[in-house]
């Protein structure tokens, strides 16, 4: 029997964006789009465009020329940034959509944990999502009694699991979610930022849920954004860019490459191939950041001040926005959280957009680089969220008495402090 659990030769998918839905044509439809195509090219002929050009422009490769493989009992950690084509690959190799180009063989049966909650029904109760969710993830029903009660205690939502799932916070959905999705047992788990789910006490318990499967002989895959957690939990890992893989090696490997390939950005503009989650009812559409005299950085000395300038708009009016900046360092630990629930207090209603700014008086961090998820919300469910959508580079300043230089790499918070002695 091959070791071999996962081989994937010369895959590629493409997407054709910004084309239009077809629409349901009658007859008469038909007979008038045939009579018209010959003015049509004409018109474009006239102006000087290719027939046709307008929809090549529209095909990108989400991955293009990927090949590796996996060996049973591996824990393969895929990193890369927003639109690499990290969830494209994970989305093939769960069968959920289909390569272009190349193949992939998976050999055992695959558990996908890539969108936690997908499934749910609102009317039903958790406990009958649980056995929904469970069937749909390929549990069978035995299975999903045998675990019921582990499931449910996993979750933290035992006194709400008879309640309809549609007066479930967002976080409980995803904790429930997550809950069964986690107590699966297949010869494969395919894992997509689900730990990224809950407060930081679930988020705990997750990682140490998924340590748990990756220590236990199973073939992992794990896509994540946290690369603390790439590193603790797999053994091996690949680097994703513009949908190709460019670097592999063991996780330790893989994350330090992925760390000195990446780019700071002082600004961003978001569009539709920027990976988000939440409901859409509002949009980022840019942001950046700026020092005191409002000009566009990338970096400040240790201490300094940043003003971070978000951009958005609503479709539909907001009542009382929760407008969030979470600080993290380049291994994705969760540094500082700013909201305006807390921070400020009720946000004016937002009818069509606009422009909100946080400015931070002082980040006592040590040299390094740092990242920036931004997000809007309301009390009960997230608007839009884009993980590490902006970079902060931190430098050296002599902030010590001494006018020494801290070392970089050491620790991620500085304090002023004082020192006393008393030698014998």
């Amino acid at each position: 029997m091959s070791d071999i659990a996962i081989r994937v030769e010369n895959l590629g998918k493409q997407y054709r964006i910004g084309a239009r839905q077809e629409k349901y044509q009658t007859l008469r439809d038909a007979m008038v789009e045939t009579v018209a195509a010959p003015f049509k090219r004409a018109r474009q002929l006239m102006r000087g465009e290719a027939y046709g050009a307008a929809n090549l422009s529209q095909i990108i490769w989400a991955l293009k020329d990927v090949s590796f493989e996996v060996k049973h009992g591996d824990t393969l950690g895929i990193v890369g940034h927003n639109g690499a084509g990290k969830s494209t690959l994970l989305k093939i190799l769960s069968r959920i959509t289909k390569p272009s180009e190349g193949y992939a063989r998976v050999y055992g049966r695959v558990g996908s944990l890539l969108e936690v909650g997908t499934g749910f029904h609102l009317e039903l109760t958790g406990r009958e999502n649980i056995y929904l969710n469970g069937t749909i993830l390929g549990m069978h029903r035995p299975e999903i009694e045998r675990k019921f009660d582990e499931i449910v205690a996993f979750s933290g939502v035992e006194q709400f699991i008879d309640t309809p799932v549609k007066f479930y916070s967002s976080g409980m959905r995803l904790r429930l979610g997550f809950a069964v999705a986690a107590h699966l047992e297949p010869e494969i788990l395919v894992i997509d930022e689900v730990l990224a789910v809950g407060d930081a006490e679930f988020q705990k318990k997750s990682l140490n849920k998924m340590s748990d499967v990756a220590h236990a002989g199973r073939t992992v895959l794990f896509v994540s954004h946290n690369l603390a957690a790439v590193q603790t939990l797999c053994n091996k890992g690949i680097l994703l860019k513009g949908g190709q893989v460019v670097y592999r090696g063991t996780a330790s490997e893989v994350v330090d490459e992925y760390l000195a390939t990446k780019q700071q950005a002082s600004s961003m503009t978001f569009d539709a191939n920027t990976k988000r989650r939440g409901n859409g009812q509002a949009r980022i559409l840019g942001a950046r950041l700026l020092n005191r005299e409002g000009q566009e950085i990338n970096s400040i000395s240790m201490g300094g001040s940043v003003t971070v300038e978000i951009e958005f708009e609503t479709y539909a009016p907001l009542r009382n926005p929760n407008f969030g900046v979470r600080l993290g360092s380049a291994m994705n630990q969760h540094l500082a959280l700013w909201r305006t629930l807390e921070t400020h207090g009720e946000m004016p209603d937002s009818q069509r957009g606009g422009v909100v700014r946080l400015t931070i008086d002082a980040l006592n961090l040590m040299p390094g680089m740092y990242a920036l998820t931004l997000g809007i919300s309301d009390a009960f469910q997230d608007y839009d969220v884009v993980d590490e959508a902006l970079e902060l580079e931190i430098d050296a300043a002599p902030v010590y008495a001494t006018g020494k230089l801290p070392p970089a790499g050491r620790a991620i918070l500085y304090t002023p402090c004082s020192w006393e002695y008393d030698y014998q």
